[in-house]
């Protein structure tokens, strides 16, 4: 018996990176796995990848932060896999800049995704969650949320509204058996950090007491536990994935 049969999965951003290793290793586990994201082909790659484990999944187009099409998706979700039992909120976007040039549509464009997309989310798939009375929520917020970086007022701004938003629903889903806990990864090794240059790469090391970077799987390690019973007596925590950075 694995630890996740019987159970369905919805994972924002699951197409590549963090969000792929998460879906990869629920389906691992069990899980059936609606795969969402905004690059409709590598969503499709990583559910034939399910599949092809014995997994049942399917692929999801959808922009996070567009509320009708997030309730048309869930809706969707639910007709084709009849319940949703775990929601990763791992979908989320980057538009550096100092304060004093960032552009409003750089402010609005990652608060739409990183925040809305989560309450977007987790409301319409909450319902159902508080209706079955069982649920695990985990929200992929980042230690950026917790430090503040230079240069990402907004992305800080976002993920720190990642830790609010997940205590106060712990709080109002707790009586329905709906556990809702938040995750802060540090520097994992993704394309997106790939593409820092090797000076950049040795300072963020300096900041990090194991003197690594994590790997994605660090990250779907702690979404399991979270997703899974090993974890039913923990709601409203957030547990940083960082080698110790945000200490």
């Amino acid at each position: 018996m694995r630890m996740l049969d019987n159970r369905v999965a919805v994972v924002t951003g699951g197409a590549q990176g963090i969000g792929e290793a998460i879906a990869l290793t629920l389906a691992r586990e069990g899980a059936s796995i609606a795969v969402v994201d905004i690059n409709l082909e590598k969503a499709k790659e990583v559910a034939l990848k399910i599949k092809e484990m014995g997994v049942d999944s399917e692929s999801y187009k959808v922009d996070v932060a567009n509320t009708a099409e997030v309730e048309q998706t869930v809706d969707k979700i639910v007709e084709r896999f009849k319940k949703i039992d775990i929601l990763v909120n791992n979908a989320g976007i980057t538009k550096d800049n100092l304060l004093i040039r960032m552009s409003e549509q750089e402010w609005d464009a990652v608060i739409n995704i990183n925040l809305k997309g989560v309450f977007n989310w987790t409301k319409f798939c909450g319902k159902g969650m508080m209706k079955q009375r069982f649920g695990s929520i985990i929200k992929i917020s980042s230690v950026i949320g917790l430090m503040g970086n230079v240069g990402q007022v907004n992305y800080a701004a976002s993920k720190a509204g990642v830790i609010g938003i997940t205590k106060s629903i712990a709080k109002e889903l707790a009586s329905r058996n709906v556990r809702v806990n938040a995750v802060c990864p540090g520097y994992i090794k993704t394309a997106m950090t790939d593409k820092l240059s090797e000076e950049a790469k040795n300072a963020i090391l300096q900041l990090i007491p194991t003197k690594t970077m994590g790997q994605p799987q660090d990250v779907a390690n702690v979404v399991l536990f979270l997703a899974s019973d090993l974890s039913s007596y923990i709601t409203g925590e957030t547990i940083r994935v960082d080698g110790g950075m945000a200490m």
